[in-house]
């Protein structure tokens, strides 16, 4: 199956305002998230990719722009509500210091498959919606352009880490064990047997990320196994 680069947006002015944006319209890039995804392009420029995918929300097509500016021949990006940012209700708009006084933010902290915001969505319901996008999207790639294949979709902090948590088979109450920065790369692999989580929040560099050429991996591993003792390296 293809690789995923899951990328969080930029950072936005409401990340700089500490004010928890959820589906808010307007909410944009700033100056340092513009940077970001400038920063972005060059980074994945070693790595081909065969489709973006976003989540309608600006920042997060705002992010995708240089890159999709430095590569004229790239389909998308693919506007996909189910990677869009949790339906967070009654809590959207709100200061994140105020809703750390509120008595749900102990649930969302320490047993996130049972929070549930008002007027808003379930945790649970984001994890199903987001982790049957990416496989919906691993079929389709994996159909027209190879097991090999590379895409990328730009989404939001807890989209990702619920994929993430999915993909190590972690409990969905574990998830805020994982940390996504804004404009980090989280690269998943996935297989027949299983997913191989290659790098996650990684704000660094990427080329490792391009596909090798067959054979290569440093062993006799089948695909979809583990290589016994550690992976070879990218060398």
């Amino acid at each position: 199956m293809p690789t995923l680069l899951l990328v969080r947006h930029g950072r936005s002015t409401a990340n700089t305002a500490g004010i928890l944006a959820g589906w808010t319209p307007g909410v944009d890039l700033d100056d340092t998230g513009r940077a970001q995804a400038a920063a972005l392009a060059d980074r994945l420029a070693p790595v081909p990719l065969v489709q973006a995918v976003s989540s309608p929300l600006e920042r997060c097509r705002q992010s995708l722009e240089p890159l999709l500016a430095a590569r004229p021949g790239l389909a998308g990006p693919a506007l996909d509500e189910r990677l869009g940012e949790c339906h967070y209700g009654e809590w959207t708009g709100r200061p994140l210091a105020e809703l750390a006084k509120e008595p749900l933010w102990r649930t969302v902290q320490d047993h996130a498959a049972a929070a549930v915001f008002p007027g808003g969505e379930s945790l649970r319901e984001l994890s199903h919606r987001t982790v049957g996008a990416v496989r919906e999207w691993n079929e389709k790639i994996a159909a027209e352009h190879g097991e090999d294949a590379v895409w990328i979709a730009c989404s939001h902090g807890d989209v990702i880490k619920a994929v993430v948590a999915d993909a190590l088979g972690l409990h969905l109450d574990h998830f805020q064990r994982i940390n996504i920065d804004p404009c980090s790369v989280t690269a998943i692999r996935y297989t027949a047997r299983r997913p191989f989580v290659l790098r996650m929040g990684d704000t660094g560099d990427l080329a490792s990320l391009a596909p090798r050429p067959a054979g290569h991996g440093g062993g006799s591993a089948p695909s979809g196994d583990a290589v016994v003792g550690g992976s070879t390296g990218a060398a």
